[in-house]
């Protein structure tokens, strides 16, 4: 078989992305490249040749064997020499395949299919294979360094934001809980999603018309064939599966895609000179900037996002691919091909994702000092939601104005919040005996630290990183 220097491969995915991401370049190749693609094929055809056999009483574990062992080394470079002649790639494939197998079961082969009954169906086991044993495994390690950072940060404080701005206080588990929340329920839907892909052997409009001249049972049959590659048939062929199958599952990994992008969107955020809160792993050798010696650049996280920038769009042809016309045209398939660039540059975005994450550190201290700063022009301001909120159970109609008002005071006095807060006496200790009412401990001085009104940030982000632990085993 010819081969290539990677460099002179034309797709990034094929060279400066198999290189930094190796392992799971090697793991997908097994399913999804042209290679395993002929191969996934061959398997296809293969049971199909044991699903006659069965039903005429003749298989047996040799002759099995023997099929398996046909398909499993096909060889693609004789198949593609075989398609310059028919210019067609079933055919060329089924031509290689009759040279291969015994003389008595030469005439099974592809007997009673058309191309796409062996197409979908091997689309199908590839697509089921490299999301069960690469994309999944990818995902959930992914989900359980979130998992671990969301437990082990759940009552580190830190200041929310919202439109950018200075929020109230959080924790940083819980800014992190949130990505453990939705990309674990993403994960099992995608899980849930590879287990209900089907194939079919139904001929050239789905109706059974070819393989019920050779059985009496053609989805007897069907069964038999899709039992042999770990499929069930789907409830409704034309010469097509049913697209919205794979559609589902390929727009939840879309769905995924934007979750991580978000997170690695946050964290690229949080590292901002200018905020600091979290920093990732910087080996001894590595270079931040060609002509600035000292800098730390979140490339890693700006790759994720960027991934998902080129991929992401890709989710309009998997729509498009959608509609066939009647009971099938050949529109989706140059488009479908691209199926496994997508999966490729999903999965190392993931990949970057884990690696980012697994070496993250929260700067506490830097958290510390940005919360007890938070307010705007007002320290301490981020408690004003609390002390307005406190006023109204205590019966004060207009405390949010009240509270403004004693904002803008701290701001044209250069105090801070709780200092000019102690001032106004009355609002005051209607507040404390709300706190008291709360059980709060030490009211008084409940309005001196912002960490002091997390909420449950801390609770929800354990009992988040606890049960999507558990999931993902």
């Amino acid at each position: 078989m010819e081969t290539r220097n990677i460099f002179e491969n034309i797709s990034s995915l094929d060279h400066r992305y198999s290189l930094s991401e190796k392992a799971v370049f090697d793991g997908l190749s097994k399913y999804i490249s042209e290679a395993a693609s002929v191969r996934s094929m061959a398997k296809c055809e293969a049971a199909l040749v044991k699903a006659h056999l069965a039903v005429r009483g003749t298989l047996t574990d040799s002759i099995a064997k023997s099929l398996d062992d046909v398909a499993e080394n096909i060889d693609p470079n004789e198949v593609y020499q075989e398609e310059e002649k028919t210019q067609h790639n079933v055919r060329a494939l089924v031509n290689v395949m009759k040279k291969k197998v015994s003389a008595d079961v030469a005439p099974l082969v592809h007997l009673g299919a058309t191309s796409v009954d062996i197409l979908d169906t091997a689309l199908s086991v590839r697509m089921r294979d490299a999301v069960q044993n690469v994309v999944l495994p990818e995902l959930k390690s992914l989900e359980k360094h979130l998992c671990d950072i969301a437990e082990r940060e759940c009552a580190t404080p830190q200041v929310g934001r919202t439109h950018g701005q200075h929020a109230v206080p959080i924790t940083f588990g819980w800014s992190i809980a949130e990505f453990v929340s939705r990309l674990g329920k993403s994960i099992l839907q995608i899980e849930a999603l590879s287990k209900q892909l089907k194939g079919k052997l139904a001929g050239p409009v789905g109706s059974y018309n070819g393989p019920s001249m050779i059985v009496k049972d053609p989805e007897d049959l069907e069964k038999r064939y899709l039992a042999f590659v770990g499929l069930e048939p789907s409830e409704y062929s034309n010469q097509l599966v049913e697209p919205e199958y794979l559609l589902r599952l390929l727009l939840e990994l879309n769905v995924a895609f934007g979750i991580i992008a978000n997170l690695a969107d946050d964290l690229r955020n949080l590292q901002r000179s200018e905020i600091g809160e979290v920093f990732e792993y910087f080996s001894s050798t590595q270079v931040g900037s060609s002509t600035m010696p000292q800098k730390r650049n979140p490339w890693n996280s700006e790759h994720v996002k960027s991934l998902w920038k080129a991929f992401a769009p890709r989710v309009m042809t998997f729509y498009m691919d959608q509609i066939s016309e009647h009971q099938r045209d050949l529109t989706n398939s140059a488009s479908q091909r691209f199926i496994a660039d997508y999966v490729t540059g999903f999965t190392m975005a993931v990949a970057r994702m884990n690696k980012v994450v697994s070496g993250l550190q929260a700067d506490r201290e830097n958290m510390a000092k940005n919360l007890s700063g938070a307010g705007g022009k007002v320290k301490g301001g981020v408690l004003a939601e609390p002390a307005y909120i406190l006023l109204g159970e205590a019966g004060v109609s207009d405390g949010h104005e009240v509270i403004r008002k004693i904002t803008l005071e701290a701001e044209e006095s250069g105090k801070t919040f709780f200092e000019v807060l102690k001032t106004h006496t009355d609002a005051f200790a209607k507040i404390t005996a709300q706190l008291e009412k709360l059980g709060v401990a030490n009211p008084e001085n409940f309005f001196e630290k912002p960490e002091n009104y997390c909420g449950l940030a801390a609770v929800k982000s354990k009992r988040l990183a606890q049960k999507y632990a558990e999931l993902m085993k």
